[in-house]
C-alpha cells in the first residue's frame, strides 16, 4: 500500500472516529436535555396534583385553576395518589411495571424518575395532616421522541457526508504531504551508474524531508568516491598486473624453445609457465567481477536479439570445444518478434552464455546440452540443461560465491569465477538467473532477461 492511501486512510480513520464521538455527544446531551425538561414538568404536574387532591383548601382551587387553564395535557398522562397505610403490609398499592428501587427513592423522600419505552414516571412523597400519600404522574412523550429520531436521521446523514468529504480532503492532504517525497524518488531513480555526479535538489527548512535530502546527497557522493577508487583500482590493476604476467609468459617459452635448461630444469620452468597462465585467467575473471560489479555503466548498450546471440554463443563454444554437442530448441518461440529483443551490452551478455553454455558441456564430458529459449509476460527465458555430474545438494547454495567449487569438479580445470561473473552480468541488465541440479544426473540454469 502506498504512502498516499496510507495517510488518507489514517486521515478518514482519525476524522470518522471525531465526528462519531461529536455525533455521540450531541445526541446524548440533546435527549438528556430532552429528558431532563419532560421530568420537570412531569415533577411540576406531580406538586399541582398534591396541592389540589390531598387536604384541599382555598389555595388548593387556584392551583386546580392554574393548572386547568395555563398547564397542557400531556399525551396519556394519568396521575395516581396513594395512601400510605403503615399497619398494612404493604402500605400501599403499586402501580403495574414500576420496579422496587422506584418506590425505594420515594420513600426516602427523594424525587424518583423512571422512563419505560416512552412512558415517563415521576414519583414523590408528600406528608400531610392526613396521613403520607405517593403521589405519581405518569405521561407519554411521542413530540420528543420524534425530535430524537429526526436528530438520529439528521447526523447519520450528516455522517455519511462528511466521510465524502473527509476522503476527499484525505486525498488531497496526503497528495500534497507525499508531494516531496515523489519528487525525491523521481529524482533518485534518474540518478544512475552513469550519472552519479548528480545530486537532489535541495529543499529548504529544516524539516525531516530537508534531512533526507541531505542524506540522500551524501550518500551519491560516497558512492561516487567508491566507484571513482575501485575504477581506478581497476584499471591500473589491469595494466599492472598484466604486463609482468605477460613478460613472465614470454621469457619461459624462450627457455622452453631453446637448449638452455637442462631436463629437470625444463620441469620447473614448464609448471612456471602453467601457473603464469592460471594466474592470467584467474586475474581476467577478477577483473571481469570487478568491472560488472562496480560500476555498471552502459557503455555501448543496444538491442539485442537473443536467439541470434544464442546461436553466435553455441557456434563460439563448439569452436573452443570441438567435442561438445549442443542441442537448440527454438519451438516456444514468440510469433512477435520483438519480444525476442532485450536491451544490454551484447559482449557482456555473449560471455555470460558462453560460460553457462561452457561449464555444461564441460561438467558433462561433451555429453549433449540442450538450449531452450522461450519468451512470456515481458521476460525472456534461456534454459541450459546438461547431464553431467551434477552438484551435491548441500553445496547448490554457493556455486555463485566467487572461488567455489563444488567437490566433485577436482578432475576439472577452473577457478570458480565463472558464475559469479556470470551472475554480476545477469543482475546488472535486470534480469536473474537460478539453478536446480541432482548429482550424477545433471544440471539446469535458467536465465531470464526483461523484454527491451
Amino acid at each position: 500500500m502506498k504512502l498516499q492511501t496510507k495517510i488518507t486512510l489514517l486521515f478518514v480513520a482519525i476524522s470518522t472516529v471525531g465526528l462519531l464521538l461529536l455525533n455521540a455527544s450531541i445526541f446524548y446531551f440533546v435527549s438528556e436535555f430532552n429528558f431532563e425538561d419532560f421530568f420537570k414538568r412531569l415533577e411540576a404536574r406531580v406538586n399541582l396534583a398534591a396541592e389540589t387532591n390531598i387536604d384541599p383548601d382555598k389555595d388548593s382551587y387556584a392551583y386546580k385553576h392554574v393548572r386547568q387553564q395555563y398547564l397542557e395535557k400531556l399525551a396519556n398522562e394519568t396521575e395516581s395518589i396513594t395512601k400510605i397505610d403503615s399497619a398494612a403490609k404493604p402500605g400501599f398499592k403499586r402501580l403495574e411495571g414500576l420496579p422496587n428501587e422506584f418506590y425505594s427513592t420515594v420513600l426516602s423522600g427523594k424525587k424518583a424518575r423512571y422512563i419505560s419505552h416512552n412512558n415517563f414516571y415521576a414519583g414523590r412523597m408528600f406528608e400531610k395532616e392526613s396521613g403520607k400519600y405517593i403521589v405519581i404522574v405518569s405521561a407519554s412523550d411521542p413530540y420528543g421522541f420524534k425530535e430524537l429520531a429526526q436528530l438520529k436521521r439528521v447526523l447519520i446523514f450528516v455522517f455519511l457526508i462528511f466521510i465524502v468529504l473527509a476522503y476527499v480532503a484525505g486525498k488531497a492532504f496526503s497528495y500534497f504531504t507525499v508531494q516531496p517525497v515523489r519528487n525525491i524518488i523521481k529524482g533518485v531513480k534518474n540518478i544512475t551508474a552513469n550519472n552519479l555526479h548528480m545530486r537532489l535538489d535541495e529543499v529548504k527548512g529544516k524539516d525531516e524531508i530537508t534531512e533526507l535530502v541531505h542524506t540522500f546527497n551524501n550518500m551519491l557522493t560516497r558512492l561516487e568516491t567508491a566507484f571513482e577508487t575501485q575504477n581506478n583500482f581497476v584499471s591500473n590493476a589491469s595494466h599492472e598486473l598484466r604486463t609482468p604476467l605477460t613478460i613472465i609468459s614470454g621469457e619461459t617459452q624462450l627457455l622452453l624453445s631453446g637448449n638452455k635448461v637442462n631436463e629437470q630444469g625444463r620441469q620447473s620452468v614448464q609448471t612456471i609457465m602453467e601457473e603464469a597462465e592460471k594466474l592470467t585467467g584467474i586475474l581476467e575473471g577478477l577483473l571481469g567481477l570487478a568491472q560488472t560489479g562496480f560500476d555498471g555503466k552502459k557503455q555501448h548498450w543496444q538491442r539485442i536479439r537473443i536467439d541470434e546471440l544464442v546461436l553466435q554463443v553455441a557456434e563460439s563454444v563448439k569452436k573452443t570445444n570441438p567435442g561438445s554437442i549442443i542441442d537448440l530448441d527454438f519451438a516456444n518461440l514468440p510469433e512477435d518478434e520483438d519480444m525476442l529483443y532485450t536491451h544490454g551490452n551484447i559482449n557482456l551478455l555473449r560471455l555470460a552464455l558462453s560460460n553457462i553454455v561452457s561449464n555444461a558441456c564441460k561438467y558433462s564430458n561433451n555429453s549433449p546440452v540442450g538450449v531452450q529459449l522461450s519468451s512470456y509476460t515481458g521476460r525472456i527465458v534461456i534454459s541450459v540443461t546438461d547431464r553431467g555430474i551434477g552438484i551435491p545438494q548441500e553445496e547448490q547454495a554457493y556455486v555463485f560465491v566467487p572461488f567455489f567449487r563444488a567437490s566433485n569438479t577436482s578432475d576439472f580445470h577452473g577457478y570458480g569465477i565463472g558464475l559469479p561473473l556470470t551472475q554480476n552480468i545477469i543482475r546488472l541488465h535486470n534480469g536473474t538467473i537460478g539453478i536446480r541440479s541432482k548429482e550424477q544426473e545433471g544440471t539446469e540454469i535458467q536465465v531470464t532477461l526483461p523484454v527491451a
